[in-house]
């Protein structure tokens, strides 16, 4: 058990900087999360309007429907590998999140 207020004190500080590195991780990852989704957000955008122009210039209904799938088969390869790196970016967030935690817990969870 806790004996003096010096440990009380100690364990305090030791609490608020996992606290604190544990905010740092989750801060950085979320800022990779959402640079991530602007960037993907972004070029969905500028690929959709390039395809709608592309799609006004077609000469018959063939080519437009071919350009059409063509569009739509790249927007669905671009979002699976979008949200496959999304997934990891919240993976690592998860255990960056929780890796200042994994030493303090080791300390105080008692020994069976």
């Amino acid at each position: 058990m806790i004996k003096n207020f010096d440990e009380i004190q100690q364990i305090g500080k030791e609490n608020v900087d996992v606290a604190m590195k544990s905010f740092g991780a989750a801060s950085k990852n979320a800022q990779a999360i959402a640079v991530e989704m602007a960037d993907y957000s972004k070029k969905a955008f500028e690929d959709g309007a390039q395809a709608f122009e592309k799609l006004l210039g077609a000469k018959s209904i063939e080519k437009a429907i071919e350009l059409q799938q063509s569009y739509f088969k790249d927007a669905y390869e671009g979002f699976v590998t979008k949200a496959t790196k999304v997934g990891e970016l919240y993976a690592d967030l998860a255990k960056e999140t929780y890796k200042p935690y994994e030493g303090f817990l080791a300390k105080v969870t008692p020994a069976k």
